[in-house]
């Protein structure tokens, strides 16, 4: 194994199989997390000899817990996984509709990170990066910005489970201290099956994915509890 581990949740396509990648031309060891065992290992080995698949389905606690167990070392987790369906406003939207999108974009990461942290404590450098989205700023949800129309109201539940993601950002960066870098990506709007016409408006899932490798890589004295932008800009909380 290569001096360096990873583990991306998600990993099996879009965003995620592309941080996994480039991480892996890194020169990491990559755990290609995946719900379904056969697309994580087709999206593992497509990344390489460096890739592992392993099945995690950040909604399943037992499952959490096997993977867990199976991994001994790990320097880098991005919590990548996530889904934005249905989007509608917070009216319209239903409790269940909530609860099954904070489930995986907000429970899963507690549960995911407090589950691999033993091992991430035993790194030198642990790196945690959480893949966020710029709508989850509420900076940006309630004056001008370039990449949405404020005040919509649409996607309402995966838009909140962001900016409550954010807020965890902060408060593990706070919690875990030195030597963990703990911090939030807002990847842009890429073509990918997160939601409708997303495939079709959105930029290279390559270029939104680089701004994790580039969290992944911060050196010890980078930054943690913040919220980027692909490009490397800061983001409003």
């Amino acid at each position: 194994m290569n001096d360096r581990t990873a583990l991306v949740t998600g990993a099996n396509k879009g965003i995620g199989h592309h941080i996994a990648r480039q991480l892996a031309a890194e020169g990491f060891t990559v755990y290609v997390g995946s719900r379904d065992a056969g697309r994580g290992e087709a999206a593992a080995a497509e990344i390489g000899a460096d890739a592992r698949p392993l099945v995690l389905d950040v909604t399943d606690a037992d499952g959490i817990a096997h993977a867990a167990a199976r991994v001994d070392r790990l320097d880098v987790l991005v919590n990548n996984a996530g889904i934005a369906v249905p989007l509608d406003p917070p009216a319209e939207a239903t409790v269940a509709d909530f609860r099954r999108i904070y489930e995986t974009n907000l429970f899963g990461v507690v549960a995911v990170t407090n589950a691999f942290l033993p091992v991430l404590r035993r790194s030198a450098r642990p790196r945690i990066v959480n893949v966020s989205s710029g709508t989850g700023s509420l900076t940006w949800s309630t004056g001008p910005n370039p990449q949405f129309t404020p005040g919509v109201g649409s996607g309402a539940a995966y838009r909140s489970s962001k900016a409550a993601l954010n807020a965890l950002t902060v408060f593990y960066a706070q919690t875990l201290g030195a030597p963990f870098k703990v911090n939030a990506l807002a990847p842009g709007v890429r073509a990918t099956d997160l939601s409708p016409g997303a495939r079709d408006r959105g930029g290279d899932p390559k270029e939104g994915a680089w701004g994790a490798v580039r969290l992944a890589l911060l050196p010890d004295d980078g930054p943690t509890g913040a919220f980027f932008s692909w490009n490397g800009t800061p983001v409003p909380w």
